[in-house]
């Protein structure tokens, strides 16, 4: 049976008035259309709930015991309206997203910048994780979104590219080699090299691409973050093999930057989120805002 809610809330507001005339008013109503809801309610419940004389309106026996029960209806679901009111203006007013350490230290910032000169009163939090933290961050709905590594995304991920970026060579700019423009990977055999810590995607990236001749390379260090191995580099111990966006936010004095081919490795950057959660209009904004910024960026290398 489908539910009358408007005849329920017309009976109820009878009841607690007293009154078709006041019901009417507080219904914003006229009169007759009052009537007309009752009727239909009454006619579809097959009972009477009301006994209306010229001077007063009561309940019937079956409108003593409907009122309660209808009454407690309205008020569940208006708390739960309330609660999904409260939730969705809490989503509003908070934004959640992941991001790689490098892309949040180096290009988020100005995106932000924009955001908030649009929505000075968000709150965002920016988890600036792994690739596999931000993968987990959005499946349980922690993170709307994150801007991440694409080698490995998930089924269940909604999946936009937003680059494809070279890994690099820094050196000394002291070194032979700096003043190339390229080097190839076989020109790296007996150079010191300062790798990133295995738990990173980067640094599992190089390795496929390499396969076995990375047996051959000389790692000397090994670190957990770009700036480290770059603050390496500029003391003289080695050479470092970097995502191009990682030196966003690295003083390049005393280094020199080459690209690197034979073979050329490239990692592919996006925005991931999930399928079964749309995002809210704010997180789509500062998605939209994300992908701008990557494309003026593509022009400016290009």
């Amino acid at each position: 049976m489908r539910i009358d809610f408007l005849g329920l809330h017309a009976f109820v507001a009878i009841a607690e008035r007293g009154s078709f005339q006041q019901a009417a008013a507080h219904l914003n109503l006229s009169q007759t259309a009052l009537s007309h809801r009752m009727k239909k309610l009454e006619d579809d419940l097959g009972v009477r709930l009301l006994s209306r004389t010229t001077r007063e309106v009561a309940l019937t026996p079956a409108g003593l015991e409907l009122l309660p029960k209808v009454k407690g209806m309205i008020e569940g679901l208006s708390a739960s309206l309330q609660d999904l009111r409260q939730h969705g203006k809490l989503r509003q007013e908070r934004l959640a997203i992941g991001c790689l350490p490098t892309i949040a230290a180096g290009r988020l910032p100005g995106v932000l910048a924009r955001f908030r000169a649009a929505h000075p009163d968000v709150t965002i939090r920016v988890f600036d994780n792994s690739a596999t933290e931000i993968a987990d961050l959005v499946d349980q709905g922690t993170a709307e979104f994150g801007i991440t590594l694409l080698a490995a995304h998930r089924w269940d991920f909604e999946v936009e590219l937003l680059a494809r970026e070279p890994f690099v060579l820094v050196c000394p700019a002291g070194h032979p080699m700096a003043a190339a423009a390229a080097a190839g990977w076989a020109e790296l055999e007996g150079v010191p090299l300062i790798r990133i810590s295995p738990h990173t995607g980067n640094r599992m990236m190089i390795d496929d691409a390499l396969g076995s001749r990375r047996e051959q390379l000389s790692w000397r260090y090994e670190v957990q973050h770009v700036h480290t191995a770059v603050s390496l580099v500029r003391a003289g111990l080695g050479m470092t093999v970097v995502p191009r966006l990682a030196l966003d936010t690295v003083e390049r004095e005393g280094l020199a930057v080459l690209t690197l081919r034979n073979p050329q490795v490239v990692r592919q950057i996006g925005i991931v989120s999930k399928r079964s959660a749309p995002l809210s209009p704010l997180a789509d904004e500062l998605r939209r805002l994300v992908i701008q910024a990557f494309a003026a960026a593509e022009v400016a290398h290009s």
